[in-house]
């Protein structure tokens, strides 16, 4: 299937790009997003959706692609993530759709878990993929961060507004190579390594000879060119912007009751080292109606590195649950 191109709605004070593959007709299946991504990462998903009938629809999100988004440091609050789910309310409201199946990845799973909490009349079921739902922390998050993992730890470093989009942005073609690859070590030989070495330094590990990094490049040269594209169009400041607003989404969360009513699908990857499988243990004490998966041999960017084995999980609890 070749990519469908956007089309485009307002909504929440921005002009999003949307693609959108599927019977106008069949369930609404909408695709979020994370970090460094963009609506193009779905597109093994898309397909496989639209062609078992469910209606795919996959937004640029807030900062990001064909979509883009408010800059300057006075914008930063307008990537929390009441925006980012007021945001997807009102692309359903756009497209006149009542409720649909939220599927995240990576910052898009953060978002897809929280709208049937912030939006719940909007949401029919929530597919996790990687992400799983995280129920609102005891403290502060960057500062628990900060002391587990210290300074140069990429969500703490990413809290001073413009370092890292000086970093990232220097070279957009390298950080995107040394982003999109292929998981070069598994979650038994990562556990394995000195604790200094699991603080997830991502901008000083970049900073390393390309051929000293690990894994091998994820994309063919088609498809790297499309994210190139993306993100020489919008910079870096955008989707950072999503992680500077980790205090301000918990301490305007502090009410906000941490149970997903709707069914649920936890699709984890083996050797994610960023959101690893750990993760969701216990995830049921807050989404009671969970189905739960892990894919081997497989890294981050699961969309990508295992297209076949996530739309076969997807698709098999989506005719299970919600047949088109």
């Amino acid at each position: 299937m070749t990519f469908p191109k956007p089309y485009f709605i307002e909504t929440n004070g921005i002009r999003m790009a949307v693609h959108e593959a599927g019977p106008k007709g069949g369930i609404p299946v909408l695709l979020v997003h994370g970090w460094p991504e963009i609506a193009y990462s779905w597109r093994h998903q898309m397909k496989a959706l639209a062609d078992a009938g469910y209606r795919a629809i996959a937004p640029d999100m807030r900062g990001y692609g064909n979509t883009g988004g408010p800059l300057g440091q006075d914008a930063v609050p307008l990537y929390d993530m009441e925006h980012l789910t007021g945001d997807l309310t009102g692309l359903l409201d756009a497209l006149g759709i009542d409720k649909a199946i939220m599927v995240g990845h990576d910052w898009g799973g953060l978002v897809a878990w929280q709208m049937p909490l912030m939006h719940p009349s909007r949401v029919m079921a929530n597919i996790g993929v990687n992400t799983p739902f995280i129920p609102r922390l005891d403290t502060e998050p960057i500062a628990a961060m900060r002391a587990a993992y210290g300074e140069d730890m990429y969500i703490v470093f990413f809290q001073q507004f413009g370092e890292a989009e000086k970093v990232l942005g220097k070279d957009t073609h390298r950080s995107l190579r040394f982003f999109y690859r292929r998981s070069g070590v598994t979650m038994e030989e990562y556990m394995k390594l000195p604790e200094e070495m699991r603080r997830l330094t991502l901008l000083t590990a970049l900073q390393a000879p390309e051929d000293t990094w690990t894994g091998e490049a994820l994309l063919t040269t088609d498809e790297f060119e499309v994210y190139a594209k993306a993100f020489e169009k919008t910079g870096w400041e955008g989707g950072i912007n999503w992680y500077r607003n980790f205090t301000r989404n918990w301490e305007r969360s502090e009410n906000l009751i941490q149970r997903v009513d709707v069914p649920g699908l936890m699709i984890s990857a083996a050797d994610d080292i960023a959101l690893p499988p750990a993760m969701a243990e216990g995830m049921e004490k807050y989404v009671p109606d969970l189905e739960k998966h892990i894919i081997p041999d497989c890294g981050h960017w699961t969309q990508s590195e295992k297209p076949e084995e996530l739309n076969r999980l997807m698709l098999d609890w989506l005719k299970r649950r919600f047949p088109a």
